[in-house]
């Protein structure tokens, strides 16, 4: 390690990129995804969880982009999961399934 290159102090962790899992992206159809509407420790507003993705993160965040543009909700990605704010159970079931993943 160069001088140059040396990490004198860093406030929010390592400056480099964490590596991709391997083996973690599998097509649509293989995915079988779990859907559920949860108030727990959300100070009493309902959120629609949306986990059992294997997919890596880019891939996530595009699928999370295209359902908060449709259902017209906001929305973040947790821990590979995917938080939609409000009940959207119903429409994002929809919208995944043509998608092509398995509720």
């Amino acid at each position: 390690m160069s001088p140059r290159n040396r990490v004198v102090y860093s406030e929010f962790g390592p400056t480099e990129p964490e590596p991709e899992t391997p083996g973690l992206d599998l097509p649509p159809q293989q995915q079988k995804l779990n859907i559920q509407v949860s108030r727990k420790g959300r100070k009493g507003k309902t959120v629609t969880v949306i986990g059992g993705f294997q997919t890596p993160a880019a891939t996530l965040a595009q699928v999370l982009k295209t359902l908060k543009t449709a259902v017209g909700a906001g929305g973040t990605v947790k821990e590979m999961t995917l938080e939609l704010q409000g009940d959207r159970a119903q429409q994002a079931t929809t919208i995944l399934r043509g998608m092509g993943y398995k509720i």
